[in-house]
């Protein structure tokens, strides 16, 4: 409560209980655990399923000894992509 709610003796003032209000953060203690439980719980799910998302669009693929692939050309490197090794 501020200074000047004190003073006007505002309806917010007039109906303010402290046990009611010591009260009512005790069972916002006790719910914590279980608000932080269930975050934990979504947190999960999502990352099951971005897991399962990026998994479906993998394409796998088997190479044998001398197949040939394209390597990937960075700019920060001075040699180019079809360069040997």
């Amino acid at each position: 409560m501020i200074h000047v709610e004190i003073q006007v003796s505002s309806p917010r003032f007039q109906n303010f209980v402290i046990e009611e209000s010591n009260e009512g953060r005790r069972v916002n203690l006790d719910l914590l655990d279980k608000v932080r439980e269930q975050a934990r719980v979504k947190v999960e799910a999502l990352k099951r399923r971005v897991e399962h998302k990026q998994r479906s669009k993998l394409r796998p693929r088997q190479f044998q000894v001398a197949d040939l692939v394209m390597r990937k050309a960075h700019p920060y490197q001075l040699e180019n992509k079809l360069s040997s090794k």
